[in-house]
């Protein structure tokens, strides 16, 4: 059976699979790339022609929940493939798909299996095509254990790390050794307290994309229906809307003296900038600004 033969009735397990060129993963992902959202799509239709691949989201790996069935995250930075999917009846990455497995050419592919349900927990590492080290287990239960044991697990092993749930649970959670597997291997924070890996989710199973409408406030108005909506507010028509920026703000100099001198320089400004918004309001404004000097003419009058 292929991996993506789901059955929808079994458990199935989350898988993350790093396939890794570079020396350094974690100065990569400490950078922070932008996942391709072309570099996925090229991906998923090498390892199955037949799917109908629909982008679904764009996001932190390590800030997200899990893929669910049906679905890829996958990222392609330089040195490093990431993939995450779901995996059906899965409890020995030993005899993960060879499809899955060997869907990009590598040195060095680590593999990272969870299900927070059960309490499953794996983790596994090819050197070159060779398996050098897998182990799973359930919270009760050691499924696979092959290879020599890591530096890192012996911690884990004696009982000095992580919750101790006694009695005939094993001395570790099986899902807290595979974060420690993922530092250590990474050698970077893959949680929510790390560095963002971004990624970009495929859905396979024949679910469109979605569909996002944007906010009517976000809409960009264009310059003539600005224009428009403005002349309207002052009262403007097209017949009004001429602009004569080479006319002079005043016709002459002021004979206005003594208190009514500011407000009469006033009335002149106002009717500099009406001028600007239309010869007919510019004839207004000035005809406004004489009745306004010749009344102040007459305030210093008994």
């Amino acid at each position: 059976m292929d991996f993506w033969d789901r059955d929808e009735t079994s458990s199935g397990v989350v898988v993350t699979l790093w396939f890794v060129t570079t020396d350094s993963p974690a100065a990569v992902i400490e950078a922070e790339p932008r996942a391709d959202r072309g570099f996925g799509r090229k991906y998923l239709a090498q390892l199955n022609p037949a799917w109908p691949i629909s982008p679904i989201g764009q996001f932190p790996l390590n800030r997200s929940t899990p893929a669910s069935p049906g679905e890829f995250y996958v990222a392609g930075f330089p040195g490093i493939t990431i993939v995450q999917t779901v995996v059906e009846e899965l409890t020995l990455l030993s005899e993960l798909s060879p499809q899955l497995l060997g869907s990009v050419k590598a040195p060095t592919v680590y593999a990272f299996a969870a299900n927070e349900t059960t309490g499953f927990g794996g983790f596994a590492r090819w050197q070159d095509g060779q398996l050098k080290r897998s182990l799973c287990a359930r919270p009760m239960e050691l499924i696979e254990d092959q290879g020599l044991p890591e530096p890192f697990e012996n911690p884990y092993w004696a009982g000095q790390r992580g919750e101790q749930l006694g009695g005939i649970y094993l001395p570790f959670r099986p899902t807290e050794l595979v974060a420690e597997a993922e530092r250590t291997w990474l050698g970077v924070e893959v949680s929510p307290e790390g560095p963002d890996i971004n990624v970009v989710a495929y859905a396979v199973d024949g679910r469109p994309e979605p569909k996002v409408e944007p906010h009517p406030t976000t809409r960009m108005r264009s310059v003539s229906q600005i224009a428009s909506a403005a002349s309207a507010r002052l009262g403007l028509g097209a017949n009004r809307s001429g602009y004569d920026d080479y006319e002079e703000a005043s016709d002459g100099p002021s004979t206005v003296s003594g208190a009514g001198t500011e407000a009469a320089r006033l009335a002149g400004a106002a009717a500099g900038v009406a001028k600007r918004l239309g010869k007919g309001l510019w004839h207004r404004a000035k005809q406004t600004r004489a009745t306004v000097a010749e009344k102040l003419r007459h305030t210093d009058r008994p």
